[in-house]
């Protein structure tokens, strides 16, 4: 069942290249449809390098990096792997 999503209309501004670029790769009845795809694309990306930003430094806290975090968190294993198969 598909879901019916509003649309609006609106004015955007592209550089005479660019415009003749997509059209040529994708055509000009297409040309919405590609602008709202790369819009989401490029939103996904922003938010991921908010996200990025945002929890930067959280390994801090730990006593190295998080490199030395996870080898000594396999190691734990390593060592419970061979008490479980003596």
């Amino acid at each position: 069942m598909k879901t019916i999503l509003e649309k609006n209309k609106t004015h955007l501004v592209f550089p005479k290249d660019l415009l003749e670029t997509i059209d040529e790769t994708i055509g000009k009845r297409k040309r919405s449809s590609f602008v709202v795809e790369a819009t989401k694309e490029k939103l996904a990306k922003e938010n991921f390098s908010r996200v990025l930003e945002k929890t930067a430094g959280a390994w801090k806290n730990r006593k190295n990096d998080v490199n030395s975090y996870i080898r000594e968190l396999r190691k734990s294993y390593i060592k419970r792997l061979e008490r479980i198969h003596k």
